[in-house]
């Protein structure tokens, strides 16, 4: 995707501020301790991070501060939409397993999504944070990053929540699902 349509206008701005501050405002059980006023200002001071978050809402992320990270001072966005992101479902898990399927590919897959929305997959244990917040991903499954090992053997792993416990499974990561989807994060 070419930088020039990485651009918000200013009325997407502030209306996508306008967004995250509602939602942060919502949810403040997500973010003890953090005030809207100060990652308001880091967000205005990083536009190409706004364009990230916009990608992420459009797609059905609903993203909102989750943390704080103290020695940088960026603040970390995760998607918190109850279940897996709608835009970003029916993908497997890479460039190479699209690829390697010969037929009924997915239109995408999900690392290739998350580079060209300028975010991280989450990984096992930051989903595992995310589920400390509430109960996501009780209908759907979303992708986390792999490590090397498994996805070196074809594989890939996805979490989800059900019976009220968090569960990390593993699949070929050519394999996709209308409920499967990615959970994404951004620093800011």
């Amino acid at each position: 995707m070419n930088n020039s349509k990485k651009k918000l206008t200013a009325t997407q701005i502030e209306a996508l501020l306008d967004t995250l501050e509602t939602r942060f405002d919502d949810n403040m059980n997500r973010h003890k301790g953090m005030v809207w006023k100060e990652i308001r200002v880091r967000l205005e001071a990083n536009t190409e991070k706004l364009w990230s978050l916009h990608a992420m809402e459009e797609s059905g992320g609903e993203p909102d501060v989750i943390s704080h990270d103290s020695k940088t001072g960026e603040y970390i966005f995760y998607d918190c939409s109850a279940e897996s992101p709608k835009g970003r479902r029916s993908i497997c898990y890479d460039h190479e397993a699209l690829e390697s399927r010969k037929a009924h590919k997915p239109e995408n897959a999900a690392i290739d999504m998350a580079i060209s929305m300028g975010i991280e997959l989450l990984t096992e244990t930051e989903y595992r944070a995310l589920q400390q917040l509430g109960k996501f991903d009780t209908k759907t499954s979303s992708w986390v990053k792999t490590p090397a090992d498994i996805r070196k053997l074809g594989g890939a792993i996805f979490c989800d929540r059900r019976y009220d416990k968090v569960f990390m499974y593993h699949n070929g990561a050519d394999s996709y699902y209308g409920v499967r989807g990615f959970r994404g994060s951004l620093r800011v």
